[in-house]
């Protein structure tokens, strides 16, 4: 079967939103707690889960290649491996003509009890998928790591509440320079963000950081 080509940006591409994410999630506290919207990288694996149950994960395999899974509980429509059985539904091969390094993301997802609605793969300058005609979720997941406008206003959201706003926004400047340093993430970056008491800019600092040793 011939995969589906992809319009997404290549990883190294998403790196600036997915930590200046990552970075006011850690300031004001989230962390990697259960039940909140987190983004952390631990390594050669970028992550992200909205707090309600939907996730991706990036993983950085080597040579330039990259595999991106995840799943939306409410819009995946794809069911596959074990997913397949436990609802009953037709099982969407999310493999299908994909090279074998794909699958060992996938599988990972998998023996940790989750079930997975996409999986992508990034080598040679483009991103790839199975065939198939199903919403898997996706795009109903909006990870701001895609796309800047989603980005910059997940942010504005989710500091607006900060101590150290006095119930101002935050400034759009110091926004756009936090996704700006691509994860080259100072404490400066993240009080110019969520203002100087309250929460926690070198947490913040720390979580976007940690996207430079994927």
């Amino acid at each position: 079967m011939e995969l589906v080509t992809l319009e997404l940006p290549e990883p190294d591409g998403m790196r600036g939103r997915w930590a200046a994410f990552a970075a006011v999630c850690a300031a004001r506290g989230w962390g990697d707690s259960a039940n909140a919207v987190v983004a952390p990288a631990g390594g050669p694996v970028w992550h992200f889960d909205d707090g309600g149950g939907n996730w991706a994960d990036l993983y950085h395999v080597g040579a330039g290649r990259a595999v991106l899974i995840g799943h939306d509980h409410e819009y995946s429509d794809t069911y596959w491996a074990t997913a397949a059985e436990y609802f009953q539904e037709e099982e969407t091969d999310l493999l299908a003509g994909a090279p074998a390094w794909w699958e060992p993301p996938a599988r990972a997802a998998l023996d940790r009890g989750l079930w997975v609605g996409f999986v992508y793969g990034y080598s040679g300058g483009t991103w790839r998928r199975a065939p198939y005609d199903l919403a898997d979720g996706f795009t109903s997941l909006a990870m701001p790591a895609v796309d800047t406008d989603r980005c910059r206003e997940l942010i504005v959201e989710f500091v607006q509440d900060a101590p150290g706003l006095a119930g101002a926004a935050p400034d759009p400047a110091a926004v756009d320079a936090l996704i700006a340093a691509d994860a080259d993430v100072t404490e400066e970056h993240v009080t110019a963000v969520i203002g100087p008491t309250g929460w926690d800019p070198a947490a913040g600092a720390a979580a976007a950081r940690a996207f430079l040793r994927a």
